[in-house]
């Protein structure tokens, strides 16, 4: 199973940009989402953007990521 997360493109330079997942700075290529632009949220798989999210959704999956991982951690 595979997993793409949102984040949040700070900074574009060429075609990458710096983008926030989870607090931490990370670099991801925007090579197959050329249109993406700094305030966008994409869906980032193995360090490419592969989609452009409208903001309601990446921050309502941003919340759900969250919440499984406070109940892992409950459970221990």
């Amino acid at each position: 199973m595979c997993l793409a997360i949102p984040a949040l493109i700070k900074h574009i330079k060429d075609r990458e940009a710096e983008a926030a997942i989870g607090g931490i700075t990370r670099r991801i290529s925007l090579r197959l989402t050329p249109e993406a632009k700094t305030g966008d949220y994409v869906l980032v798989h193995t360090g490419y953007a592969i989609n452009i999210l409208d903001q309601e959704e990446a921050e309502e999956t941003l919340r759900l990521l969250r919440e499984i991982a406070e109940l892992a951690e409950e459970e221990g």
